[in-house]
């Protein structure tokens, strides 16, 4: 993620990734047509948050406290779960 940038450092970098991140759960959302209050009303567990987890832990270098956090899902140790519960399931329909 962080190749080609090597005029920045520390607190640029995480500046920088937060701002993707936050773009990418923008994306995201809009592709839902979402706002970000549905992301509370919604259970921890719901598909698509899960979906949208999946997403941001691809795309982007947050972690899973963060993501936890940003997307009300409980637990980072949840969203654990829920990921390795979602890839799982991917390589069962493949």
């Amino acid at each position: 993620m962080h190749q080609g940038r090597k005029d920045h450092y520390g607190p640029e970098l995480r500046e920088a990734d937060l701002a993707h991140a936050e773009r990418v759960l923008e994306e995201e959302l809009s592709r839902r047509a979402w706002t970000a209050t549905e992301l509370s009303r919604r259970r921890k567990g719901d598909p698509e948050k899960v979906q949208i987890a999946s997403q941001l832990r691809a795309r982007t270098t947050m972690t899973l406290k963060w993501i936890a956090q940003r997307l009300n899902m409980g637990a980072w140790t949840y969203v654990s779960n829920c990921l390795v519960q979602k890839r799982e399931q991917d390589e069962k329909c493949q």
